[in-house]
């Protein structure tokens, strides 16, 4: 009988903390060994010449969630954990969005029959809250952080999402008192409101302008108030998707203030830039969405942000929509203005493999902080570590296997979400993961398919300790 049902050998495994030689044994979905010489096995991958990691968790992805009337997103929760499989991903991270008027747990419920038996992945889900009423902040949202649902995301902008101040701070007491954990999206929606009729009134409609009517001092005020709504309430905060030196900043401060705020940025804003929103023939609109991606300055900003550590995560806030498509970006009211163009970009697939290439092979960032980024903090700070996010006995046998000599080209074609584009449609890129490993199963080997719909599970997760 053998000892364990898979072993990885000669490969270098990469931790956020260490790197070494070793062969890992899995057994029932589980790392039971690491050695230098394992034997005994259903079957050996011999990984020499590769990096050996903790499977990716992307915590910032939007799967099947509701739209406006007549808008619909691309991916479902089979081809979107499809597309972040192939991207190194083994949990993905989506949000369950309340609408207004309905019971939060009735959302869930409906929620979870969407993903059940289509995933890829594994998953585990953060609430959106929009309708915080009494019953709910004091009853429905207590319970189910108990249950498992232990992140929250709440909206400084968009009409139809934001929170007023006073509903954000009985929120994040909410969340002081349960353990949860708050995301903030931080932009100013009345300043925004001020700069569309400004840009309407001079008949300045198109894609580009929905950079200019959120120009970096929108984000920059919305991260201070939110930051400061968190100190009143006594809570730490993760500050998510931000796109500039300024925004970063105000959490360096916070964090010399000694408040515990979390940072994350996504790869938008270290490649794409504003004028991408100025392509010809509405092309645009492929790159609209929120914080809108800054200049080469701001880019470099969060690049350092990146490198100093004032980042925690790095997300791809995957929001797919198709481009050419009545029902997605090119819809009746999105041809017509800015501000109806559905807001979001596809990412999950490319989220690792740029990070990897831009950030590990230039030698900006260490192989360690790329774990640490893509993998680690996801799983510190939404509640599923040291089951994910690392390669330890005891944890999921969740794992990447990336090939450093691998050379690819970005083609949508070439990639497995649902929508019709990639934002970074020609972007070379060096290094790829190869073969994943989910729960102890080959997923994909040496890049086919071997896994099947259904194999990703939900994982409830654990509040942080009050």
């Amino acid at each position: 009988m053998n000892s364990f049902d898979l072993i990885i050998e000669n490969g270098t495994v990469v931790t956020a903390s260490d790197r070494f030689t070793a062969s890992i044994g899995i057994r029932d979905g589980k790392i039971v060994q690491i050695g230098e010489k394992l034997e005994g096995a259903a079957r050996v991958i011999d990984a020499a010449g590769r990096y050996v990691l903790p499977g990716g968790i992307d915590s910032h992805v939007h799967i099947s969630q509701p739209q406006g009337p007549g808008i619909e997103m691309a991916d479902d929760f089979e081809t979107g954990t499809l597309s972040a499989l192939y991207g190194g991903n083994t949990t993905v991270l989506p949000f369950c969005l309340q609408e207004k008027g309905q019971p939060l747990r009735e959302t869930l419920k409906a929620y979870h029959a969407l993903a059940e038996g289509n995933c890829y992945t594994d998953v585990s889900f953060h609430l959106i809250i929009n309708d915080p009423s009494d019953s709910l902040l004091g009853q429905d949202l207590p319970a189910l952080v108990a249950d498992g649902y232990q992140s929250l995301k709440v909206f400084m902008t968009y009409e139809d999402l934001r929170l007023s101040d006073g509903e954000i701070l009985k929120t994040l007491d909410v969340a002081r008192k349960t353990g949860a954990t708050v995301m903030i999206h931080c932009e100013n929606e009345d300043a925004i409101r001020f700069l569309i009729e400004k840009h309407e009134l001079e008949g300045d409609v198109k894609p580009r302008a929905h950079a200019s009517t959120r120009p970096v001092a929108v984000e920059r005020e919305a991260t201070h108030r939110a930051i400061t709504l968190a100190e009143i309430a006594e809570v730490p905060i993760v500050i998510v998707h931000v796109s500039n030196g300024q925004a970063r900043d105000e959490i360096t401060r916070a964090r010399q203030r000694g408040l515990k705020i979390t940072g994350e940025t996504c790869p938008q804003y270290l490649t794409l830039t504003a004028d991408d929103l100025d392509g010809m023939d509405w092309e645009g609109a492929k790159f609209v969405c929120s914080p809108p991606p800054r200049d080469e300055k701001e880019q470099e900003e969060c690049w350092i942000g990146i490198e100093n550590g004032t980042f925690d995560l790095f997300s791809s806030d995957h929001c797919p929509f198709r481009y050419n498509d009545e029902r997605g970006k090119l819809s009746p009211k999105g041809k017509t203005s800015f501000r109806h163009i559905p807001n979001g970009i596809p990412g999950v697939e490319t989220r690792m493999p740029i990070l990897f290439s831009k950030g590990v092979l230039t030698g900006r960032i260490s192989m360690e902080r790329f774990v640490e980024l893509t993998a680690t903090n996801h799983a510190r700070t939404y509640g599923l570590y040291p089951q994910k996010g690392t390669i330890a006995i005891g944890a999921d046998a969740d794992i990447a296997i990336w090939d450093p000599e691998v050379s690819r080209t970005i083609r949508h074609a070439d990639l497995h979400d649902a929508s019709d584009y990639s934002p970074y449609e020609g972007m070379e890129i060096n290094g790829w993961p190869t073969t994943v490993i989910l729960g102890g199963d080959v997923v994909i080997d040496n890049g086919t398919l071997t896994g099947k719909k259904g194999q990703g599970k939900y994982r409830s997760a654990t509040p942080r300790k009050i």
